[in-house]
């Protein structure tokens, strides 16, 4: 199979109409659904599920459906596992309220127009794992928490904070002067990742988009930029990867 050209990776996943950000929306999966459930902050507008996937969970309260009216629901090829519920979004969090907060996460994520949902979902679940307490996103050119969104998460919208922002550039100023070290993850980063998250009692990641990586003025905006060290001939990684190995890194460091 032939690599996809860096420009049209990115075109793939941006093209069609932008969603309303505050539609009610679709999440499936048992573990999309259970944790949305368990969130106290989610407003749950409609309860679907096939008789086995009711008594698999054990949930109760569910409207029982065929296999094939749930999945008139939801977008062709939703792998829903007969369980889906209809929310309302969550509301984002505000930049300045949560890096002021006496809890403020100690390890943050900026994503510099991130547009494939399965490297958002994804990316929320590594930091789920190793306490990334938000990711930083743009208001616009980053996709909505959608429902695909939420099942490559599974489960992780739910506990991890979404940060939007109108300028990532403004933000990361506003990171640092709240005592972020924000690393830009970049193949011509001067630094290795082990040396740029060292010592740091707050850090904020900084991963750009597929294919293009960070925009010049984000990366000038970075108090540092590292690379994920690999072996000679491997170009790069996919976004959702890097992210998964700083995650990483930053908690084992901190544990040293």
């Amino acid at each position: 199979m032939k690599p996809i050209p860096r420009n049209r990776e990115k075109r793939r996943f941006a093209a069609g109409p932008a969603a309303d950000p505050n539609a009610p929306l679709w999440l499936w999966g048992q573990h999309a659904v259970e944790a949305a459930i368990s969130n106290e902050n989610r407003i749950i507008q409609r309860w679907v599920a096939t008789e086995n996937a009711a008594q698999r969970t054990g949930l109760t309260g569910f409207e029982i459906l065929d296999q094939k009216a749930l999945g008139k629901l939801l977008p062709p090829g939703a792998v829903h596992q007969g369980i889906a519920i209809k929310v309302q979004p969550l509301e984002p969090a505000n930049l300045e309220d949560v890096t002021a907060a006496p809890d403020a996460p100690a390890r943050l994520c900026v994503l510099d127009q991130i547009s494939d949902p399965h490297n958002l979902g994804a990316i929320f679940r590594s930091a789920a794992a190793f306490g990334v307490g938000g990711l930083v996103l743009q208001t616009r050119h980053t996709p909505p928490l959608t429902g695909v969104v939420a099942k490559s998460a599974a489960g992780a919208v739910e506990t991890v904070q979404e940060i939007r922002v109108v300028n990532i550039a403004r933000a990361l100023d506003t990171l640092g002067a709240a005592g972020y070290h924000s690393v830009g993850l970049a193949g011509e980063g001067l630094e290795e990742l082990g040396e740029a998250v060292s010592g740091a009692a707050k850090i904020a990641f900084v991963m750009g988009a597929e294919g293009s990586g960070l925009r010049p003025a984000v990366a000038k905006a970075c108090a540092t930029l590292a690379r994920i060290p690999m072996v000679p001939g491997m170009e790069s990684l996919n976004v959702s990867n890097a992210a998964a190995i700083a995650f990483y890194e930053a908690m084992r460091s901190k544990r040293a």
